[in-house]
């Protein structure tokens, strides 16, 4: 029998193992796309919530293991295989992981978690909420490859295609989903 958390115990688990401010707002701006899918497809809000909520849970303390760590601990847990699955998943070709994405979740999560870096670093430099960016922008700057250019663009194209769903399409879905989120200079929480 699985069990995922609620978000007040993974908020807990996030404040216990992540410090860097910027990792835990990555994990919100995630959790929070994955959560606007969900709703999107029909799907289990609270385990796409969570899944994006806690699928860097381990980067802060073991980046060069990533996201081996979280998944020993995801399973002594109990948590649901899907999450699981996602999370390692989004790690494909990092770290020698090796897994497919093979789920909507795990589709969606590979989609999510790279485009996220593109949609804070866009609002850092034109500090307008998410609802009100321009879809075209935001492809802009994926095309830019000197910006932002840790994000691996690669990874967002892979996670798109493994949903189904164009890239245009992927970004003004994300606009959508992210406006309600604060911004960045606020200290968020679920």
């Amino acid at each position: 029998m699985s069990h995922l958390p609620t978000r007040t115990e993974a908020e807990a688990l996030l404040h216990t193992h992540v410090t860097d401010p910027y990792q835990r707002y990555h994990a919100l701006m995630v959790g929070t796309a994955l959560a606007g899918y969900a709703r999107h497809f029909g799907e289990d809000e609270e385990l796409w919530f969570i899944t994006g909520y806690l699928h860097d849970l381990d980067y802060d303390e073991h980046p060069d293991k990533h996201p081996g760590p979280s998944l020993s601990w995801f399973r002594q847990w109990g948590y649901p295989e899907e999450l699981i699955h996602a999370v390692e998943a989004h790690a494909l070709g990092f770290n020698g992981f090796t897994t497919e994405p093979e789920t909507r979740l795990a589709a969606a999560l590979m989609a999510c978690d790279e485009i996220c870096g593109i949609f804070y670093a866009y609002q850092k430099l034109n500090p307008v909420p998410y609802g009100e960016m321009k879809a075209s922008s935001i492809l802009k700057r994926l095309r830019e490859e000197k910006f932002a250019p840790g994000i691996k663009r690669e990874d967002i194209r892979y996670g798109c295609e493994k949903l189904g769903i164009p890239l245009e399409e992927h970004v003004a879905h994300l606009i959508t989903f992210l406006s309600v989120l604060p911004s960045p200079s606020t200290t968020p929480t679920i």
